[in-house]
């Protein structure tokens, strides 16, 4: 039994006794402590070492409020006297403060025990961004072995900081790989001309050797009528099929979604910008690119593709990246008075790769999230941010 077979939310009291019954011992991914660390410094740079060192490892539990023994787990007594969310605020405050980058994805949760005490669980994924580094009262770099944490030499600190580029480095020859083949109409189903849209969903572990999940769980889950198949942009599909990089559902009429085995969700879509193409003699009209329904579209197809992810068990954080090709020339359309010479403001360039956006969570807003490639797109097209956005930062849904 491990703790990551349930979400951290659902973990009960009876999860953590099977720990005790099965005599889950300490490790590289779990460790034991009697009490929540104090207030002295010592106690906080403890406590954040232990953070960091999972961290920087394979990610893992810190369980507060376990007895063990030579590293097994003897009794639950849990945290008498506390306020379990003063003192999830007060950890979650130390880790902000104390470790340097700051490590997405930390998630804590106090669980109820029959005795009206609690058990603190704080998960800790394997981070994209390491290696991390104690800053309170020290500057030293942690990792895990099975043994437990050790501090990290010269050289594996180098190791730690190579590996992380190289991560960074994978997920954006990932995507100039993956447009590159789109250009050269090497696609798995068949696009129409013109403008093209393209969203990436790339979890942080994607590009590791261990990153395979079964997307054939997805099909049985949509036989049973349990789930669903992850759609194209345009919301239908016309079949599926498994091929070489995992699962595959398209749209004859030009749009396809491919599921990754490493977890990757990647849209494709020739539908929603217009099937036109790029020639300057067109109608104003037929050049335009329909700003409401490129970002409802996106709005509706992200937070989908996202639970897709969850119910493969891909660990957060994930990145969206957004790209569309074929768009030089076009404009946005827009149905509000347009400010002086914006009307006539053309996108200067064939592809507009937005930066890519990360989220720590599963639980996020797709209208927060997705803002800033809005506004990237919209700035290409003349526009100082998304007109379907109010001053407030709100979504207005114009059409």
């Amino acid at each position: 039994m491990t703790l990551n077979d349930k979400p951290l939310d659902m973990l009960e009291e009876a999860d953590i006794q099977r720990l005790m019954e099965d005599e889950v011992p300490e490790s590289k991914v779990i460790d034991y402590k009697r009490r929540l660390p104090g207030p002295s410094d010592l106690e906080k740079r403890e406590f954040l070492r232990d953070v960091s060192s999972f961290a920087n490892a394979s990610g893992g539990h810190l369980i507060y409020g376990v007895a063990e023994e030579n590293g097994v787990p003897v009794k639950i007594p849990g945290l008498a006297g506390i306020d379990p969310d003063k003192e999830i605020l007060r950890l979650d405050s130390m880790v902000q403060t104390g470790i340097a980058p700051r490590i997405p994805g930390i998630s804590m949760r106090a669980v109820p025990l029959e005795n009206e005490r609690f058990v603190i669980v704080v998960r800790i994924p394997k981070s994209w961004a390491s290696p991390h580094m104690i800053t309170k009262g020290s500057s030293r770099f942690y990792s895990r072995n099975s043994a437990g944490k050790y501090p990290l030499d010269v050289f594996e600190i180098r190791t730690a900081f190579s590996i992380t580029g190289t991560a960074a480095e994978r997920m954006r020859d990932f995507r100039a790989d993956a447009l590159a083949k789109i250009v050269a109409g090497e696609t798995p189903t068949p696009l129409n001309e013109g403008p093209k849209m393209i969203l990436q969903v790339v979890p942080s572990g994607a590009f590791e050797p261990s990153s395979r999940f079964d997307v054939s769980s997805l099909v049985r889950s949509y036989k049973r009528g349990k789930g669903t198949l992850p759609l194209p942009l345009t919301g239908l599909f016309s079949g599926w099929r498994y091929n070489f990089d995992g699962l595959l559902t398209y749209d004859d009429r030009g749009s396809y979604s491919q599921t990754f085995v490493s977890g990757i969700i990647e849209a494709v879509d020739s539908v929603i910008l217009g099937d036109q193409s790029r020639d300057q003699m067109e109608p104003e009209s037929e050049r335009m690119i329909p700003s409401s329904r490129f970002e409802e579209t996106l709005l509706e197809a992200l937070p989908k593709y996202t639970c897709i992810q969850e119910h493969l068990e891909v660990e957060p954080p994930v990145f969206f990246m957004l790209s569309l090709l074929g768009v030089e020339g076009r404009f946005m359309q827009v149905d509000i008075p347009a400010k002086s010479g914006i009307k006539d403001v053309q996108i200067d360039r064939d592809a507009l790769l937005v930066p890519e956006i990360m989220v720590e969570s599963f639980e996020y807003s797709p209208e927060e999230v997705l803002r800033p490639a809005f506004d990237a797109v919209w700035r290409a097209a003349g526009w100082e941010k998304s007109m379907n956005y109010d001053e407030e930062g709100r979504r207005i849904g114009r059409r």
